[in-house]
Order: C-alpha cells, then structure tokens, then sequence
C-alpha cells in the first residue's frame, strides 16, 4: 500500500511541476528573448523553445523541478548559440593564420564591398555588350583587367581553382594521359587530392619521377599517342627542402612544343605582388608564370590576390576557347558578386595600391611596432578589468595553400583565464561574435596581425563578457 502511495505522490508532485511549465508562446513573448527573436527569427527560437520545454519536462518527469522561467530563458539562449554559432556575426581571427581556408580566406577591401552593394543591387552588364547591344562574354571586364596585369593572351573565371583545373582536364585530356610529376601530386584543403580531381575528370593519371626529383627526360620519357598535356602543380601548402629538384614551367614549354603538347601550370595561390618585398621567400608570381611560356595558368582568386572565391584561367586563346564554349562551362562560372568583387579588387593592382587597400595584404605588410602598440592596447583594457593578459613575441602564418614553411613576426595578448583554458576557448567560439585564438599551456593567445583593426574593442568586450559570466 505505502508503494502505491509514493507512486501517486510522485505522479502528483510531477503534475504540479509540469502545471508551472511555460507554454512556447508564453516563453516567445517575454521581454528577455526579444533579442534572440530580433537576432535569430521567430521560427529559429520557436525552435530551440520547443526543444528546451521538451527536456524540461523529461526532467520533470525523472523527478525533478521545473526551473522558473529565468532559467528557461537562459536555456533557449544556451540552445540558440549551440545550434546557431556565429549566426550572421564576423568572426574575429586571432589565430595568427592569415589566409584561413575555414575561416573564408581573404577578406575583401572596402572598395570591393561597395562595389557589391552598387552593382548588385541593380542590374549589371554581366553578360551584356553595351557598344553592339548583343550578348557578350560574362564578366569580359574582369578578364581583360587580368590579361593587362599578367601579360596573358586571354583569361577565363570560373567559381575556384579546383574547377579551374577539372574543366581544362576535362576538355583537353578526357580519355587521354596527363603526366605529372609524382612530387607534385599535392592534397588541397577539404581532403581533396589532385588525382583524384583528375580520375573524376576523365583522365588517366600518369606520375613520373621520384617524390623529391623530377627531370625533363622523365616527362619525355612517358610520353606516347595517348598524352594529351603535361601538367606542372605548385607545392603551394608545402615545402619540399634537400636532395630534390623540379622541371621549370619553361623547360616543361619547351617539351610541349617539341611534342605538340599544351603546357599547364597550375599555380595555385595566385601573388601579383612580390612576397620578398615583406620579408618573405619568393611566390611564384602570376606574371613570372605567364612570361615562362606556360599555355594556360590557373589559380585562385581568394588567395595571395585578397579577391573573392574564383578561379582564374590565363594562357593562350586558341585553348581559352575551347574551354569557354564546352558545355561544361555553364556548370562552374563564376557568378555576379564574385565577378563584381574580383574586378573592384584588381583595380587595386592598376592603381598600384593593394597594400594600401587590399587586407591580405595590408596584414602581411603591417609593423611589428603597430603590432605592438595594439597589442598592449588589448592587454591593458583586460588588465584593467582584472584579467590576466601578457603580450608577447609570436609569429603569424600567410596560409591558404601559400609560403608554407614562411612566417612573420607578429605581437600575441596571452590571456590566462581564471578557469580550464579549453573551456574558455569554446565559450569564446560560441560569443557574438565568435574570437578564435590558439591554446599554448594555460594561455589563450590572440595574433593581433590577424584580429581587423576595428574590432580590437569588441575583442575586449567579447573577452570580459565571457569570463563575468564564468564569475
């Protein structure tokens, strides 16, 4: 009977907690999850509310209290940040990483931006001749800007480098041999490897060669009937150093020529400007591979070039063509905003001010005494609201498949959180906006060269918000 008794208790004790649960409207319409609504969307936070209510009342049921509505509130909030993180917020980089691939590589300039925001919101001649009023080649602006600053005959854009390189294998190589050398069978970002990239574009791979050296006579060799282009990658995400050596995109030209074979170079990171100018060993430059005879030469447009996501083809006309007119072609151009950014960006090279304008490289070219002048900046406001914050000497990587052994000297705000540094650093990935740093012992350190100078302040804000909460 006292069994039977405790049962109904609990059952009764159970019902009356679940009376005290809100209902979904009740929770949307109080004052402290406007915000959220505002932010998120009525449908986003009508989501996560339900979902909260649900295990509130499976603990209810397990025996336990309903929370009052303040915790429920602040569960839905807890909820939003883990389903939405970085929901239509920046994200401040301080990993030291410049060209960060998860991270959408290079940030535009300001006068890409504005260029997006004028031309796409009207309609643009995209596509459009104005002098015959016919239809004309998309984004024939951008392309002729390209030919004017690497000397190319011709130019191509499509949406990346990947498909740069599947289309020109796939038009000039379906069902024949592309030799490449085994050294420079290179795994981009993602998990995507090169050979594969070229089994899925109809082709059949053929590597020659050692892993650290390659000769001319190793591509003349393994040529035969079914060799439709020799192929020459860029080891541009990392470094091969010691007993090696490498065929020059000239030497592979003349052997193409030699063999009635087209020569293609694929570069990769795509620098018009010359990385030992900053301190750096040199990049291959778009215009060097151009002028070394390659016929056609692709690479990225968010790279080493600080333009939007695209792929850039440049090289003899006669193959540009074929390209342009394969069916293809529909499948991987590029689209409007990327051509707008890309042109805006250009322009920067023209008017000689793309380290004045373009932030890839104004990060690359930024002092050590700017640096540090932030960085202490940073550390102060922290210390001043009672956080540990050191600076110290680091260095920072270019990234994003480019100078992949190469560093900078850059200043680092060590920040020692009063509790597990791993736990700090995903509170701060979960923040409005998103700071990522990298964890060295019981540090957070955030690579100022990488942080955008104007968010120096909401860095400190997102930083002291995060360890009150903690308190």
């Amino acid at each position: 009977m006292s069994r039977v008794k405790s049962g109904r208790a609990t059952e009764e004790s159970a019902s009356k907690e679940l009376r005290k649960l809100p209902s979904v409207e009740k929770v949307l319409e109080a004052a402290d999850i406007q915000a959220e609504i505002d932010r998120y969307s009525r449908p986003l936070v009508t989501q996560s509310v339900q979902a909260v209510l649900a295990q509130v009342r499976e603990q209810i049921l397990g025996g336990g209290a309903c929370p009052l509505e303040a915790e429920i509130l602040q569960r839905v909030k807890r909820c939003l940040s883990r389903e939405w993180p970085g929901f239509l917020s920046p994200v401040i980089n301080g990993s030291g990483v410049i060209l960060h691939t998860n991270l959408g590589r290079a940030p535009l300039s300001q006068q890409a931006l504005s260029s997006l925001v004028d031309l796409s919101r009207n309609y643009c001649a995209l596509e459009y001749e104005l002098v015959s009023g016919k239809r004309g080649v998309r984004a024939q602006g951008v392309e002729k800007l390209l030919c004017l600053l690497s000397g190319a005959e011709s130019a191509l854009l499509v949406n990346n480098n990947a498909a740069a390189v599947f289309l020109i294998l796939a038009v000039l190589a379906w069902d024949k041999e592309v030799i490449v050398s085994r050294g420079e069978l290179v795994q981009i970002g993602g998990g995507f490897r090169l050979p594969e990239i070229l089994k899925l574009s109809g082709v059949c791979l053929k590597e020659v060669g050692t892993t650290n050296k390659t000769f001319a006579y190793d591509y003349e060799e393994a040529i035969n009937d079914k060799t439709a282009l020799l192929l020459k990658v860029h080891r541009s995400n990392f470094a091969m150093r010691g007993f090696t050596h490498q065929v020059s995109t000239s030497e592979l030209k003349a052997l193409g020529e030699k063999h009635g074979l087209p020569a293609v170079y694929d570069l990769g990171s795509g620098a018009l400007l010359n990385t030992e100018s900053f301190m750096l060993e040199h990049e291959p430059m778009v215009q060097e591979a151009v002028a070394s005879g390659a016929d056609l030469v692709c690479f990225s447009g968010d790279k080493l070039l600080g333009g939007p996501q695209s792929g850039i083809i440049l090289g003899r006309k006669s193959y540009l063509d074929r390209l342009r007119r394969h069916s293809l072609m529909r499948v991987v151009r590029i689209d409007k905003m990327s051509a707008v950014a890309l042109e805006a960006t250009l322009r920067h090279y023209l008017k000689k001010e793309a380290v004045a304008k373009i932030p890839v490289w104004q990060m690359i070219a930024c002092k050590v005494e700017e640096l540090t002048l932030r960085a202490e900046s940073v550390a102060k406001s922290l210390g001043q609201a009672g956080i540990t914050a050191l600076v110290r000497d680091g260095t920072s990587m270019v990234g994003g498949g480019s100078l992949p052994d190469q560093t900078l000297a850059t200043k680092l705000v060590a920040i020692n959180p009063p509790y597990p540094v791993e736990d700090f650093a995903g509170r701060l990935r979960l923040e409005t906006p998103p700071l990522l740093g990298r964890i060295e012992g019981k540090y957070l350190l955030i690579d100022m060269r990488t942080v955008m100078p104007p968010l120096d302040d909401t860095l400190v804000e997102v930083v002291k918000r995060v360890i009150a909460q903690a308190e």
